[in-house]
């Protein structure tokens, strides 16, 4: 599947196509009516999409008193994911207004209070440290960043290879106090982060020393 969209692709006859589906399902026959095509035109694209994940059949309705039903085309709800967002603009913003209303000592104390709000309810059912670093790479990850527990001279890191807020972070490095956060009521220990801010972001999260805990 294509991992993003931009103006070009929804001027193409594909991306028409995603744009309608996008409002109601339809059938092969309503597609070509709308865009002025073939019934096997709209075919070969739909085959296109479907195999990339982004379409899928939905049921079927039947036209009249005879013929064989039509098959209803949708959009699968991965394909919204591809959407334009604009949760990165409006983050940011959001970032530069608490960091001057508040202050930037309560910002961050408010952003770690978000990363617990964010994994409520997330209990990981077992005491060993190593497990509940696993899992709380996994909920990075289910936030759509790329983080795997790795062992460093001895000591254990969550280390991303990608990061879920790389678009505020680089002017906002408060955000990663969110993710250690986070991280920390996942793992049931402290955590330090150590993200790399610079180029394209990465997470990394040390686990603190013993009495070292952050207050929050």
């Amino acid at each position: 599947m294509a991992t993003s969209w931009d103006g070009k692709f929804f001027e193409s006859t594909r991306g028409r196509i995603v744009t309608l589906l996008r409002r109601s399902g339809r059938t092969v026959d309503e597609l070509a009516r709308v865009l002025g095509l073939t019934d096997n035109g709209i075919r070969v694209h739909l085959a296109v999409l479907e195999r990339d994940g982004i379409v899928r059949q939905r049921g079927s309705v039947r036209r009249g008193s005879g013929g064989k039903p039509a098959y209803m085309y949708e959009l699968t709800s991965e394909a919204e994911d591809l959407f334009p967002k604009a949760y990165e603009p409006a983050l940011g913003r959001l970032l530069d207004v608490l960091a001057e209303r508040l202050g930037l000592e309560a910002s961050e104390a408010l952003l770690r209070s978000a990363g617990r709000r964010l994994v409520e309810g997330k209990t990981v059912q077992t005491d060993d440290t190593r497990a509940r670093l696993e899992a709380a790479a996994g909920v990075l990850n289910e936030l759509g960043g790329l983080a795997e527990l790795e062992e460093q001279d001895g000591d254990l890191v969550i280390r991303g290879y990608s990061c879920p807020l790389s678009a505020v972070t680089p002017d906002h490095p408060e955000a990663c106090r969110m993710a250690e956060a986070l991280v920390t009521e996942v793992a049931g220990v402290p955590v330090h982060e150590c993200c790399d801010r610079s180029g394209r972001p990465h997470c990394c999260f040390e686990v603190a020393p013993a009495g070292d805990v952050t207050q929050t």
